[in-house]
């Protein structure tokens, strides 16, 4: 039976992270009024990690979480752990530098690092699974992958990169006749049970002192000396602010709702394969990302299923009809899967910025806030999460750095931001298609 959310609740919605969890989170709601030294609100990856790196620093820390730990875009993705930082990241050299840029990119490359190290200082149980395919559809992606990987290299990217031709990416990799071959790295980028990642960082941070709160929705934020963050029931006095909401922020702050997007992706998960057809479609246990800006992104679970995703469009809702479009876009990749069954099919937002590059600041000198991954966020969050508390810990120059460049708003405001980028999106569709 499939299991799906057409209606936004409190709780999880019906997808097959939310259905395999090991744990289910169950911290009470704020009734009381609490000081702290920082709050943080949002309990997705980048306000999980900030409490978890502050705690670790000794930090007294508040999280507050309108539903359930992990319920916005981090439940919800691909569970794709790919390294990088934003995107085209020279374009941005004229703001911070040629050093700038390459401070970037080695934090790309630590972003995952953080993943890694994490789960094995706390022995997270998340099925962290190392390997990533770049599947190139047209001869011309092949080029940039190639050139992709020569700067990866020349700039000592510390692991493994190998650029696999049609016939081997076939036999080894993906068993689908829609790709001209690959980029694959074996040890550097892979994948996880996303849900299952960001709750073992919340116990970890609570096993710290760091305390948690969900269905704990903030209603208003109160500037000053030490502001104050009021919930439906209660409220927290810090003595810094950071806000973690991204796309599920809603209008709570107007200057950073103007700056970040919703944008839907749909995902769905299979009935758990046998062995003949996982061999039909996919033949080594890698995360895989086509290069289009609509793209298509697929995985195997730890429980065999194929979690394949994309369909991203503007409107902000859930598609009508949600299992068959993506049933469609699988079965194009993967024709022998049709008479297989979809359990679970679900959606969630991503926060999309006007430059793609995530966006961090200060609202004030004691409110600071992240925002709009763009679609990659699960482990840029982590990265997040560690320059945010490197900067209230005294040391922000990595944190300046991300100050320096430029956000603009969505241009067209409520009423027309959405139709002009699907107007862009199909711009690029129709060049993704030459």
């Amino acid at each position: 039976m499939l299991l799906t959310a057409s209606t936004e609740t409190r709780e999880h919605t019906g997808s097959y992270y939310a259905g395999t969890a090991i744990w289910q989170t169950n911290y009470p709601e704020l009734q009381d009024h609490i000081n702290c030294d920082v709050v943080v609100v949002g309990g997705g990856f980048s306000g999980v990690s900030t409490a978890l790196e502050l705690s670790e620093k000794g930090y007294k820390v508040v999280l507050l979480e309108a539903n359930r730990i992990s319920w916005g875009a981090t439940g919800r993705n691909g569970g794709q752990i790919i390294g990088g930082i934003g995107h085209n990241i020279e374009q941005f050299e004229s703001s911070i530098g040629k050093e700038g840029v390459k401070s970037i990119y080695a934090m790309g490359d630590e972003c995952v690092e953080i993943i890694r190290e994490r789960v094995k200082k706390y022995d997270i149980q998340c099925d962290l699974t190392w390997g990533y395919c770049d599947a190139a559809i047209k001869p011309r992606h092949i080029k940039s992958l190639e050139k992709w990987k020569e700067f990866n290299e020349s700039r000592g990217y510390a692991h493994a990169l190998r650029m696999v031709s049609k016939e081997e990416l076939r036999e080894k990799y993906i068993n689908s006749k829609n790709y001209q071959g690959g980029l694959v790295n074996e040890n550097g980028q892979g994948h996880c049970h996303v849900l299952n990642l960001c709750i073992g960082e919340a116990r970890a941070a609570e096993s710290l002192g760091a305390q948690l709160f969900e269905q704990s929705k903030v209603i208003e934020i109160v500037h000053g000396e030490h502001p104050k963050v009021i919930t439906e029931k209660g409220s927290v006095s810090a003595n810094k602010v950071v806000l973690c909401g991204n796309a599920y922020m809603g209008n709570l702050v107007t200057k950073l709702a103007s700056k970040v997007l919703p944008s839907t992706s749909c995902i769905i998960a299979t009935e758990p394969l046998n062995d003949d057809l996982i061999d039909k479609c996919m033949r080594s246990n890698v995360a895989v990302c086509d290069p289009r800006t609509a793209l298509d992104y697929f995985r195997l679970s730890a429980d065999k299923r194929l979690l394949f995703g994309g369909l991203s469009n503007y409107t902000g809702l859930q598609p009508s009809n949600l299992e068959g479009k993506m049933r469609n876009k699988m079965l194009d990749v993967f024709p022998e899967l049709n008479n297989v069954s979809i359990d679970y099919g679900w959606s969630g937002q991503m926060g999309i910025g006007l430059n793609r590059m995530p966006q961090l600041g200060y609202l004030s000198e004691n409110i600071m806030f992240v925002q709009a991954y763009s679609g990659h966020g699960v482990a840029p969050t982590h990265l997040m999460g560690r320059i945010i508390s490197e900067a209230i810990d005294g040391n922000p120059e990595r944190f300046d750095l991300f100050t320096k460049v430029n956000h603009w708003p969505w241009p067209g405001g409520k009423l027309l931001r959405r139709p002009a980028m699907a107007m862009g999106m199909m711009y690029y569709k129709m060049l993704d298609a030459f």
